[in-house]
């Protein structure tokens, strides 16, 4: 199914070769909207071509840093001249953007860019989403194309039905539980290209939407570029719910489609699951009688309109225990509408929980974090697991109704009898939040974020070298070989999870990442745009999508064997030759010892790499006579 849909709209139907260009669809700024508003602009865009474009402002609990970010042009703020060139705003209070996304603007069988990984979720509806750089979306802005790896897929077949108070949290659960990670990773690694997920089955097509994308939304997790299912029945039902019947395609593989590998799983066997603090899968009951002492039900994935409205009645009448937190965080504008009208929210308010708004530190744990030595229950997926980062349990809707019914984990089948819920078909679909480009409304004087300067790779280079995902920004300083570390002018020292000295830090012109887990790379990939000093990333394993992330912002990425890792980590500094002595292969020298290391761009992504940027550098005029 990618691949026609990507076939429908490349230059090349066949999609030969490294990379492809194709035609994009959908463009969806969730991370960094205003960096990605400034590439596009420099490179020369006056109003987007893409069919959608929506820019998504997740900070509805001001404090004085939002406020400071949005008044300095931050990357990461949404700045009031978006609707100026055709791309709307989505104002905080409208939800987290991948649940909003999905009921709101996600069409089946087209392609989206993002730079949020959460958004795989959308890939419910049969929409494919991959997670592109900021440099590579404000291409895709001004241009309506944008150049991408060819993908390999695997296919996950569904059969059977879930059990009783078992939800479409707990199958996720379970896939994560078969390690579905290792066969990405094996696949990328034979092929050097993107792997997508592919639900299919019998099984796969009685599951509703709001399922489906719980189910996409473990894409991330395994290294997956993006998670897809079916456009059928249930799509043109749930969009025909939104008012939105005109987006529905159908979207079905071919007969005898090849995929890679084939994963089956039986829905009838699946058990209450959960995932504990150290990211390991298990069933509920090896936690049972644990005291919980926060509980986060909803975020914007993991949890559906039918989740949160079965939690509702089986929390109905109950209280909350004096040590527990009950924290609701509805994924959507909608979604909260919906409980209101029907009562569950006043039943959730009168049982002890806080509502509270959807804003995108909720998940990152940045607002809300888990209580220090107390036990965490949440619905939503996880931000990548790293050293120092807040960490939960994750388990389903009905899994934290039973926490906070008794006030320890507990397995929800203990309930006496399931509940029936019925969604309501009439759903509220007022974008009342959306702000879209008016006549006659005034326009902000602010002037337009600028992007910032391209730092090419010229003649070799020393770099430090820092074990792990830097806490700042990454940036080094003047060092004693004479050369500026690239990014802004006042230095930094960079912090990593090392234990490097600040004066030890300082006498490269550049920083170079060892990363040992997918979760590390992840984060780093997330950050590329704030760690403005590394040149060059060195792990086990990179996914194809990050590979092409790290390049289009002058980043090296450098595969290195397992067994090499642990003596490269403990290394100072690493000396690259020349760009114009890469190939395949390129002879890295760790503190005087020679490695070779595999670099994993390819195609225009090297170029990408040794210019620092995907911009094309301007056309220079001719000189007056």
């Amino acid at each position: 199914m990618p691949q026609k849909i990507l076939a429908g709209r490349a230059t090349d139907p066949q999609l030969r070769g490294d990379l492809v260009q194709v035609k994009v669809d959908q463009v969806i700024l969730s991370r960094a909207p205003s960096r990605a508003l400034a590439e596009a602009i420099a490179t020369g865009m006056k109003k987007t071509p893409v069919e959608v474009a929506v820019a998504y402002d997740g900070t509805c609990v001001a404090d004085a840093s939002s406020l400071a970010d949005i008044d300095e042009g931050s990357p990461h703020s949404v700045s009031p001249e978006f609707p100026t060139y055709n791309i709307p705003i989505a104002r905080p209070g409208i939800g987290f953007p991948a649940p909003v996304h999905l009921e709101r603007f996600a069409a089946p069988a087209r392609l989206a860019l993002t730079d949020d990984p959460r958004l795989a979720t959308v890939g419910g509806i049969g929409m494919l989403s991959l997670v592109v750089s900021p440099s590579q979306l404000g291409q895709a802005l001004a241009t309506g194309s944008a150049w991408l790896r060819p993908p390999r897929s695997v296919q996950i077949h569904l059969s059977g039905r879930v059990r009783p108070f078992v939800c479409a949290r707990d199958v996720a659960l379970e896939l994560l539980r078969r390690n579905l990670d290792e066969v990405v990773r094996r696949i990328e690694g034979e092929h050097h290209a993107p792997v997508i997920l592919e639900f299919a089955g019998p099984s796969a097509r009685l599951l509703s939407v709001g399922d489906r994308a719980v189910l996409c939304g473990i894409a991330p997790q395994v290294g997956a570029a993006a998670a897809l299912f079916v456009s059928d029945e249930k799509t043109e039902v749930f969009l025909r719910d939104q008012r939105r019947s005109k987006a529905h395609r159908a979207l079905v593989p071919d007969p005898g489609a090849p995929c890679e590998e084939v994963v089956s799983i039986d829905l009838g066997t699946v058990d209450p699951l959960l995932m504990d603090e150290e990211g390991v899968v298990r069933p509920v009951r090896d936690l049972a009688g644990k005291p919980v002492a926060q509980v986060v039900l909803g975020g914007d994935s993991g949890v559906t309109l039918r989740d949160m409205l079965a939690a509702a009645l089986l929390l109905k009448s109950k209280r909350v225990p004096s040590r527990l937190d009950l924290l609701v965080a509805p994924p959507s504008r909608q979604v909260l509408e919906v409980l209101a009208q029907s009562g569950a929210l006043v039943d959730l308010v009168a049982t002890g929980a806080r509502i509270i708004e959807p804003d995108r530190r909720v998940v990152t744990s940045e607002i809300y974090p888990p209580p220090p030595g107390g036990l965490s229950l949440r619905t939503a997926d996880p931000e990548p697991r790293i050293a120092g980062a807040p960490s939960f349990v994750v388990a389903s809707a009905e899994t934290l109704a039973y926490a906070v019914a008794t006030g320890s984990v507990g397995d929800p089948r203990s309930f006496k009898r399931p509940v029936r819920v019925t969604v309501p078909r009439a759903l509220p679909t007022d974008d009342v939040l959306i702000l879209r480009d008016k006549k006659g409304e005034q326009v902000s004087t602010k002037k337009p974020p600028a992007a910032p300067a391209a730092v090419p790779w010229k003649g070799p280079l020393t770099l430090d070298v820092l074990a792990g995902v830097p806490k700042g920004n990454g940036r080094a300083a003047v060092g004693v070989h004479g050369r500026k570390a690239p990014g802004p002018a006042e230095p930094a020292t960079p912090v990593a999870d090392d234990d490097r000295t600040p004066a030890e830090s300082t006498a490269a012109s550049g920083v170079a990442l060892v990363l040992s887990t997918l979760d590390e790379v992840r984060a780093v990939a997330e950050r590329a745009t704030d760690l403005s000093a590394v040149r060059a990333v060195v792990a086990p394993f990179v996914p194809s999508t990050a590979v092409s992330a790290f390049a289009s912002e002058g980043i090296a990425t450098f595969l290195v064997g397992a067994e090499a890792l642990g003596s490269i980590k403990g290394q100072k500094s690493l000396e690259l030759p020349a760009p114009a002595q890469w190939g395949d292969r390129v002879a890295a020298v760790f503190d005087g010892e020679r490695v070779e290391v595999a670099w994993l761009a390819t195609g225009m992504e090297r170029s990408w790499t040794h210019a620092g940027t995907v911009r094309q550098p301007p056309i220079a005029s001719k000189p007056a006579r």
